[in-house]
């Protein structure tokens, strides 16, 4: 009886040891929250297509300011110059969970310095936030970094997933890169890149702002970011600050265009106005 006893106890040790093995990895590019708790808030599985609903909601919404939300959009793009052009070149840090210049801390910096002068105009009293990326749990069987958090509008969440790319296993690897080649000529200045991606600086998450629309007469896009390209000093991540590079829309592809990675763009809603 006593032998039955111990093996109990054995067997439920054994499984909070198992459990606790699947506790997900914290990231150095986990957004520290600096508005009240967002993880509340259900993440559905990740969404191969924004939903039509969605979209039609986002676009077709009361009280449109286009005048506003250019303005939004290009405040939050001089920040980003203004960052890069004090950067100098010189790589800033980028390896604590608080560093704004971790590529996903950089814009959400961008956004959360700008939106207090903004609201959606269907949902006024809502204070204007930005999602987290889709943690990984939730984003497989895709790999994480493609989405993000699934706030609604209600929530304050201005933007919705105007395209989306998930490579499809069951297309040929020419029929995928067609589709990610015309994911990539929607890019509309202002738009928040998500992708994950296997490329010349590594692999997993990366995120971006486009800095002007996809140009058709040279196949470029143009964009900012910080920590795509980075080095290392005393076991510390710094990473380079860009603003205006540009590259051909084939770049990007052979980045996330391959199993299980896929890329997202996040678009302002038509509805932003001045609060």
């Amino acid at each position: 009886m006593r032998l039955k006893w111990v093996l109990w106890v054995l067997i439920v040790l054994m499984g909070t040891a198992f459990a606790a093995a699947d506790d997900e990895e914290v990231s150095i590019y986990t957004v520290l929250p600096a508005e009240p708790a967002q993880s509340a808030v259900p993440a559905p599985e990740a969404s191969p297509e924004p939903t039509e609903a969605v979209a039609q909601e986002a676009t077709a919404a009361p009280e449109a300011d286009p005048a506003a939300r250019e303005e939004f959009i290009d405040r939050m793009l001089a920040l980003a110059q203004t960052l890069a052009e004090k950067a100098g070149n010189r790589p800033q840090r980028a390896h604590y969970a608080g560093d704004i210049y971790v590529c996903k801390n950089f814009t959400v910096h961008i956004f959360r310095e700008n939106s207090a002068d903004y609201k959606i105009a269907a949902y006024p009293d809502a204070r204007l936030v930005i999602p987290n990326n889709l943690s990984r749990d939730k984003s497989r069987p895709h790999a994480y970094g493609i989405a993000w958090e699934d706030i609604p509008a209600q929530q304050g969440n201005p933007f919705y997933a105007a395209h989306a790319f998930y490579y499809d296993a069951n297309l040929s690897k020419e029929e995928n890169r067609q589709l990610a080649l015309a994911f990539m000529r929607e890019v509309k200045k202002g738009d928040f890149f998500q992708m994950s991606a296997n490329y010349q600086y590594g692999v997993g998450a990366h995120s971006a702002v486009f800095t002007a629309d996809y140009d058709p007469d040279t196949n470029r896009v143009a964009w900012t970011d910080s920590n795509m390209n980075g080095v290392k000093r005393n076991g510390e991540r710094y990473g380079y600050v860009q603003f205006g590079a540009q590259k051909d829309i084939g770049w990007f592809v052979d980045a996330f265009c391959q199993r299980t990675r896929g890329a997202t763009l996040y678009r302002l809603r038509d509805d932003i106005v001045r609060r």
